[in-house]
């Protein structure tokens, strides 16, 4: 047989087209040519295809071989196109039966013949599965590929194993089981006394756990606002089923380490900020995914967002209104997805005691002015909710600590409630609710009325704030049980989206 075909696929963003690698083996001068659209890397294959054949015991084929890799179209990147090439160049030659079932394969080859892991493998195994293809591959990327529960996928340590599993495939992966991890929340005493009081805060994130919503956190250095960020995460619900796929999906093409263990927690992001816009956007040469796609049903915690380049923060924009990320460069363009729930603190000045009542700050209005406009006005009336931080008076702070206070009720159980009132009534939470669905859930009763016209004039809120403030009135409704948003809850939800000027906090 002077013909073979094996198949593969290539990364795109989170897709997976199908590749297939055909192989002819034709007479002339010995030649190894591979068309298609190949990166650098890829062609490069050439040679490692060779010396692992060789190593493994097998004859190179003379004459001139031709490697195809179809789309044509399509680039091709990476190293995992080496075992599709070498076990076609096996079955053209006759030293490798055809597989009796269409097989994917992937693995970069060592010269010695042994397979090396590839990144990206969860996303091509979730594809292969729908598609019913078996799937070879190497050995380490075993744990990372069982994850998919694919029912024919099976792993290989050298380019011979691989071969052999061909026409006499062994065992296959067993899947882990995957339920969802005992949810490592903050249990009622813990969740009031792991951050000495910071009421406000405390209630604030509640808020922002039962529906979604962004907060800006806003205080001098050491008054709790990291810890009141990274109890979050702990509040809200495992992923569901389809949440955990798509994060594992996600993860597996940023080259991240997948742990059973972890399956179904929800990711949180703390970049650093000197972090450039393609780092938290996404981007870069092959167009990887960000840190808001990798904060994808999770959280992004941004410390000191003014700190932030102003590029970075303006592309905050586009993902915080639709939950996505469009990423278009020449050869390409990509859409991510990036529905996370933003988290953002800072000082109320530069050297961060603005307003604070234990030590003077020497800013200066006009600097401490110039400080807080470094977020823009688009990207803070995206923010949901901006919550004052103060320092803990000493003595208070050592009560506290000795004495810690209990929460009357289970927060967790009582954000799992509330986001079920939600889901259950509009099919979304409420910081997702568009216009049409807010009209339907957030009717006010006269009084009500009367009061957000008040603050909307007063505040000089715009559409969007007002939306805001309907939509987070919603989810404190939600939390006291009532289907009507009352006047209390309004006044909640507008103390709650404070405007931010030099004024002490």
């Amino acid at each position: 047989m002077s013909f073979a075909r094996a198949l593969s696929r290539a990364q795109l963003g989170l897709e997976a087209p199908l590749i297939q690698v055909e192989v002819h083996l034709g007479p002339g001068l010995p030649n190894f040519t591979i068309v298609g659209l190949p990166a650098p890397v890829v062609r490069e294959s050439r040679e490692r295809v060779r010396a692992a054949l060789l190593s493994s015991g097998y004859a190179f084929p003379a004459g001139r071989i031709t490697v195809n890799l179809a789309p044509a179209e399509l680039s091709k990147q990476g190293g995992r196109f080496d075992l599709p090439v070498a076990l076609a160049l096996l079955i053209a030659s006759g030293q490798a039966p055809a597989p009796a079932r269409p097989f994917e394969c992937y693995g970069e080859l060592g010269l010695a013949g042994e397979l090396k892991p590839v990144a990206g493998l969860f996303l091509a195994a979730l594809h292969a599965r729908a598609a019913e293809h078996a799937l070879i591959l190497p050995a380490g990327n075993a744990a990372e590929v069982a994850l998919s529960a694919h029912p024919a996928a099976y792993g290989a340590a050298t380019l011979r194993a691989a071969a052999q599993l061909l026409s006499a495939p062994g065992r296959a992966l067993a899947a882990p089981a995957l339920a969802a991890p005992a949810v490592a929340a903050l249990t009622r005493g813990e969740f009031a006394a792991d951050v000495v009081g910071h009421a406000c805060a405390k209630r604030a994130l509640i808020i922002a756990a039962a529906g979604a919503h962004s907060v800006l956190l806003i205080g001098p250095p050491g008054s709790g606002k990291s810890m009141l960020a990274a109890r979050l995460p702990e509040l809200l619900p495992p992923l569901s089923a389809g949440e955990a796929l798509e994060v594992a999906s996600i993860a597996s093409t940023a080259g991240l380490r997948l742990d059973a263990g972890q399956w179904a927690r929800r990711p949180f992001r703390n970049p650093h900020h000197s972090a450039s816009a393609q780092a938290i956007v996404g981007g870069g040469p092959q167009i990887r995914p960000g840190e808001v796609t990798l904060a994808h049903h999770g959280v992004l915690f941004l410390d000191e967002l003014p700190e932030f380049d102003r590029r970075v923060l303006e592309s905050l924009r586009e993902p915080l209104e639709t939950g996505a990320i469009t990423i278009a460069r020449a050869a390409a363009r990509l859409e991510f997805p990036a529905r996370f729930q933003l988290i953002a603190a800072m000082n109320p000045c530069p050297c961060g005691y603005f307003g604070d009542s234990a030590r003077e700050c020497h800013c200066g209005d006009a600097r401490v002015a110039r400080y807080r406009q470094r977020i823009s006005g688009p990207l803070l009336d995206r923010i949901d909710l901006r919550v004052e931080v103060p320092r803990i008076a000493a003595a208070e702070f050592v009560d506290g600590a000795l004495h810690p206070a209990i929460a009357p009720e289970d927060p967790v159980a009582q954000i799992a409630r509330a986001r079920q009132w939600r889901l259950h009534r509009s099919g979304c939470l409420s910081a997702r609710l568009d216009a049409a669905a807010l009209q339907g859930c957030c009717a006010l009763p006269p009084s009500a009325q009367r009061l957000l016209k008040s603050c909307a004039q007063q505040l000089a809120l715009s559409g969007r704030g007002i939306h805001r403030v309907l939509t987070i009135s919603r989810t404190i409704a939600d939390l006291a049980g009532s289907e009507t948003i009352e006047e209390q809850h309004l006044t909640e939800a507008v103390q709650l989206r404070r405007t931010m000027d030099a004024q002490p906090l």
